[in-house]
């Protein structure tokens, strides 16, 4: 194959974290099902195969609305060498599968990744499951059908039960029932979205000066030019428990005068800032509860 015709190739790939069948597989489906996906063992595996040219994208699951951030992804985001452009919500719908052969009755353990074992505690409490904890959801369930156990049973998607060929026992058993995932597409080279009043989200991440108040007067510029600030969260950098960097969506573009005018203040009290992706924003942030 030449080099021209792997290229091609690889254009029409985008990489997730996870085996076939996990929601970040479902989700790079859903939001380009015109592309190829492309199982990978990390998210540093799935950053690499962008960078190495293996894969377009990198579809990376970000935060859930019921069970908060993905672990360690932030800390990795900095240092990927990958801009964010554009976001994906995902609705998860978590599917109680077993061996065919399998029963409510027999089933006895529920194995799943720790954050869809967080989003049904309520319900393996109820049914008496003792949750198992695994890489990833897809992976859960390729294991129970390996073992072909009946008294085990794992939480993940209908995609991964058809791929795996587990039986459905009770379907949509997540606690909550706007249950969602939202995603950042990831990809080596920015984008430059249009500034022409077209909704669009900025992420940055930022460190204070160690000085009194310095988050609260860092912060000020937003409120005093009108920016709205999605998500804000901190996270510790270092391993004296004094570093703090903080990661920050904000909607608005970097071009807009009062946000470039909150993003200098914020500059002049801040040590570092580094703008991750300028994206348009998903037509979900404009839906009630995400419903159409």
């Amino acid at each position: 194959m030449s080099e021209a015709t792997k290229q091609a190739a690889s254009e029409n790939v985008i990489a997730f974290q996870g085996v076939p069948g996990a929601y970040s597989d479902m989700a790079c489906r859903a939001a380009y099902p015109e592309m190829t996906t492309l199982s990978c063992a990390s998210f540093e595996d799935t950053f690499a195969a962008v960078t190495s040219g293996r894969a377009r994208y990198a579809m990376i699951p970000i935060e859930n609305s019921s069970a908060g951030r993905v672990a360690d992804i932030h800390h990795l985001l900095p240092g990927s060498g990958l801009h964010i452009i554009g976001e994906h919500f995902q609705k998860v719908e978590h599917q109680l599968l077993a061996p065919k052969g399998a029963t409510m009755d027999s089933v006895q353990t529920v194995h799943s990744h720790v954050q869809a074992l967080s989003q049904c505690r309520e319900y393996a409490r109820r049914e008496g499951l003792t949750p198992v904890t695994h890489a990833d959801t897809a992976g859960a369930a390729k294991e129970v059908a390996e073992l072909g156990d009946p008294s085990r049973a794992a939480i993940a998607s209908a995609l991964a039960g058809e791929i795996y060929g587990l039986q459905v026992l009770d379907a949509n058993v997540q606690d909550i029932p706007h249950n969602t995932t939202r995603f950042i597409i990831m990809a080596e080279e920015p984008i430059d979205p249009p500034h022409d009043g077209t909704p669009v989200i900025t992420t940055f991440v930022f460190r204070v000066r160690s000085v009194p108040a310095a988050l609260y007067k860092a912060l000020g510029g937003f409120a005093t030019n009108g920016v709205n600030i999605t998500k804000l969260e901190s996270y510790i950098i270092d391993g004296s428990f004094t570093v703090a960097q903080f990661y920050a969506d904000i909607e608005g573009h970097p071009e807009d005068r009062m946000v470039r005018l909150a993003l200098e203040e914020l500059s002049f009290f801040s040590r570092e800032v580094k703008i991750l992706g300028v994206y348009p924003a998903n037509d979900f942030r404009g839906t009630e509860n995400g419903d159409d």
